[in-house]
């Protein structure tokens, strides 16, 4: 993030201390339950955001040298994922072309070569099919037609991409609008990943991704952790076509007051929250990101899978070897403890067909820009505003 928007940001926040405000969404919007109940909605979401849609699968920390490899199975294929012996990072199926078995079934890992335990079909860096044992007993084929099937894949600002199909396309400038380049001022691409966890949880996977749109619940869900380090109803924000970036007020910030402007860092007074469309959220710490990657169970609307990467950069990690173990706890015991634990109990009331919408107040405007964005994906009206708090059913569809 360039010097001259830390500024913007850290004035903006301490202007909105002094005058008691907040961002402003500009009114109430009411969202369906259907929204998070649906199955018919669940599973065009599952089409076009996950199997049909670029995938966050990592960071270039995730394959830090020539034969590291990382597997990915939450979009609806087996990705293979690996940076070759020229540094090129590439994608596959991750699947033998003789009869479809995965050549490997670790999450991470070094080879320089793939053999897939069936029947040791076996494969190099560049997927290329190497060694066919018996291969006179098999029978005539042309190893050069049954390389492993290889997927579209970028590694861009860091970050590594890959479309879930082989004829998908990968725009890495539409992926990362209005956010290039804050993340390239950043760095991440150096980072080393230091820690990883998963959270399989019993709400849907926009509940899961509405816990990271709005500090109104600081002060209460979380009045006795985050609250004691964040000023709650505070918030700077800007959204983009379909990514934004929000920014949260360290109680520290007061520490800027009266101090020079040229010398702010925006990790003195603010932690900043990118949302990556559809189900990415990067969370920046001083010299450590957690990286939050929110899946859909494809059969159970009411069931989401985060995966949590945690990275570092090498000079914190070396100096601090076990801040990510703590790191991790942290986050993820306010994450699962409280704010995934509370949309697990709004998903059961969602359920029951009782409840026909919920709100979101002109102060959480994260969360009207996530539906919505969702909602234009989808071909749907944008979520309607609410004239008269007491009668929100009556505009809602």
């Amino acid at each position: 993030m360039k010097h001259a928007a830390q500024v913007e940001v850290l004035s903006e926040l301490l202007q909105q201390l002094d005058a008691g405000v907040n961002a402003d969404a500009g009114g109430v919007r009411a969202v369906p339950a259907s929204t998070y109940t649906c199955p018919d909605i669940a599973r065009q979401e599952w089409e076009t955001f996950f199997r049909g849609h670029p995938q966050v699968v990592g960071l270039s920390g995730d394959l830090p040298e020539p034969g590291s490899f990382l597997t990915a199975e939450d979009f609806g294929a087996p990705v293979l994922v690996m940076r070759d012996a020229d540094g090129r990072v590439r994608a596959f199926l991750n699947a033998c072309r003789h009869r479809g078995a995965m050549v490997e079934t670790e999450r991470r890992g070094r080879k320089n070569l793939f053999s897939c335990p069936f029947h040791a079909w076996t494969y190099n860096l560049q997927g290329a099919l190497v060694a066919l044992p018996m291969h006179d007993h098999f029978g005539a084929v042309d190893r050069a037609c049954l390389g492993l099937v290889e997927l579209p894949c970028v590694e861009h600002l860091g970050f590594i991409v890959v479309h879930p199909h082989p004829a998908g396309e990968i725009d890495p400038h539409a992926l990362f609008e209005g956010v290039s380049d804050d993340f390239e001022s950043w760095g991440w691409g150096r980072y080393v990943l230091a820690h990883e966890q998963l959270l399989d949880m019993r709400l849907n996977w926009k509940l899961a991704i509405d816990t990271f749109g709005e500090t109104y619940h600081f002060k209460r869900l979380h009045k006795d952790t985050l609250a004691q380090t964040f000023h709650g109803d505070v918030l700077s924000y800007r959204s983009y076509a379909r990514n934004h970036r929000m920014i949260l007020c360290k109680k520290d910030i007061d520490a800027l007051r009266g101090t020079d402007p040229d010398i702010w860092r925006i990790e003195q007074g603010g932690f900043p929250v990118y949302f990556l469309f559809p189900n990415v959220q990067v969370n920046v710490g001083d010299q450590r990101i957690a990286v939050v990657r929110v899946y859909p169970a494809p059969d159970d609307p009411g069931r989401s899978i985060s995966r949590i990467g945690y990275y570092f950069a090498p000079e914190l990690l070396a100096a601090e070897p076990d801040m990510p173990a703590q790191f991790a706890r942290g986050f993820t015991g306010i994450i699962a403890a409280e704010d995934y634990a509370t949309g697990e109990t709004t998903q059961k009331a969602l359920a029951s067909g009782l409840l026909p919408e919920l709100l979101f107040g002109r102060n959480e405007p994260p969360l009207h820009h996530y539906h919505n964005t969702f909602r234009r994906a989808l071909g749907l009206a944008p979520l309607p505003f609410v004239d008269e708090l007491q009668k929100p059913s009556a505009t809602a569809v």
